[in-house]
């Protein structure tokens, strides 16, 4: 797909956008002021980007990835990355009523999870809140990047607070008012980020993460299609937004691509978002280990033999601490999955995977063609350009390679190539392709796609 039409070749994005039909830029922008949206991007000007998630502010102890923001960044643009998206923590920082001023994160307890990608922070680290998200903005500003502002706090943010307040301030938000909370809270912070003069490096807001998969939808009823029942929520809280901040590009995100659900997507939306995550052979491993179907038996014994170390205590023996069940409320990732995680032998893992691969291969293929032109045809037709935020194969173990192997390696190749193909203005090289992943050492992967994608 070609650029749009009338869109600007000028750089994205600017620091105060037009606030009606008479565009001051040179040369001008399509304001597509009848939706009361901001001028959008030029494909031109692609966002290649990288995912730092919630962990730019869990992992910032001594020797840990972001305990030096200006050196990750650094890393960063030495991989092609011009994008980080993160959680901006908004609801913590400007709607909880809470301190931030020493925020303390943890993991979730003991040996818990520490096998696990994201989830794997090893020691405690405190910080100031709204100073270190001004770091962030500023360490940006330094290198050049950008920032998609998200969050993730309605699935795990919450989890790694060393105390459940976080948690429980976002449950006592009613359902039906979480989606213009966080409307307010992504508003105030980019008050917050304007008063001190780096507004310049906001790419675009996303009012939520994932927003199917989540305590945002509990608006919903049971068996009713989450985005149906989340759609006159998060259209209302993007005008919310948007009446706020006009100037300032808005949008949600969803999980995979719900080809057959589009049209419950809010027709408000700035950015088209979406997460087109594969699974296929992996699916096939949560199926078999009923990692994600708990109303199933867990069957311990064919784990022991295909999946897990020797030595791996059972499941129902796996838990964390008394002190920290509260986290377990506060994420979405279920305690089967974390144990496997913990406790697979990642040769067995990634063996199971390749021994099932080729039957799943052309299907994945397909899905991804399939997804990803789907989401640039709903792009286009709402005239608002297309990001991948995260994606490809799927959640895999911290130290499985599956997704950093031969197999998954080619499905970033495939994948960023379509996008390009598509006229996508963003993309990730791969979800797992940040600091805090072993994945970010394979450079040459990272700068060979993010060339590719960027032109």
């Amino acid at each position: 797909m070609p650029p749009r039409r009338g869109r600007s070749t000028s750089s994205w994005p600017r620091r105060s956008w037009p606030r009606s039909p008479a565009c001051c830029c040179s040369p001008p922008c399509v304001s597509n002021s009848s939706k009361g949206s901001p001028p959008v991007p030029s494909n031109t000007d692609k966002l290649t980007i990288t995912l730092w998630d919630f962990t730019w502010y869990t992992r910032t102890g001594p020797g840990e990835p972001f305990a030096d923001l200006d050196a990750a960044f650094a890393q960063a643009v030495e991989r092609g990355y011009n994008t980080v998206r993160v959680c901006a923590m908004p609801f913590l920082l400007f709607r909880s009523g809470l301190d931030t001023t020493a925020l303390t994160f943890t993991g979730l307890g003991g040996g818990y999870a520490q096998r696990t990608r994201w989830y794997d922070v090893p020691g405690e680290a405190t910080i100031d809140g709204r100073a270190h998200l001004l770091a962030l903005f500023t360490a940006a500003a330094r290198h050049g990047c950008r920032i998609i502002v998200s969050s993730w706090e309605y699935q795990q943010s919450p989890a790694f607070l060393s105390v459940p307040d976080w948690h429980h301030a976002l449950s006592s938000v009613p359902p039906a008012d979480r989606a213009d909370v966080l409307a307010d809270a992504h508003a105030d912070l980019v008050d917050h980020v304007t008063a001190h003069g780096l507004a310049g490096q906001l790419a675009f807001v996303e009012l939520h993460n994932e927003v199917q998969f989540g305590r945002l939808a509990d608006v919903g009823s049971p068996g009713e299609d989450p985005l149906q029942a989340l759609q006159p929520y998060l259209t209302a809280a993007i005008d919310r937004f948007k009446r706020r901040h006009p100037e300032v590009p808005v949008t949600v995100n969803v999980a995979r691509v719900p080809v057959g659900s589009m049209r419950f997507l809010p027709a408000n939306a700035d950015v088209a978002v979406f997460h087109p995550y594969l699974n296929g052979v992996l699916e096939e491993l949560h199926d078999a280990f009923a990692l994600r179907s708990p109303d199933r038996p867990f069957p311990q014994g064919l784990a022991r033999r295909e999946l897990l170390r020797d030595g791996a205590p059972d499941l129902d023996a796996w838990w964390p601490p008394d002190a920290d069940r509260w986290r377990l409320d506060a994420t979405v990732v279920g305690h089967r999955e974390v144990y496997v995680h913990d406790w697979c032998d990642p040769a067995k893992w990634d063996r199971w995977l390749y021994d099932r691969y080729a039957v799943h291969r052309h299907a994945m293929r397909q899905k991804l063609e399939l997804w990803i032109t789907a989401a640039a045809d709903w792009a286009a037709a709402n005239d608002i350009p297309l990001v991948l935020g995260e994606g490809w194969v799927g959640y895999t173990p911290l130290h499985g390679t599956f997704e950093e192997g031969p197999v998954g390696a080619q499905f970033c190749r495939e994948a960023v190539g379509l996008a390009s193909q598509v006229g996508a203005w963003g993309t990730v090289v791969c979800s797992n392709a940040a600091p805090h992943h072993p994945m970010w050492h394979d450079v040459a992967l990272q700068v060979e796609l993010n060339r590719e994608f960027a032109g």
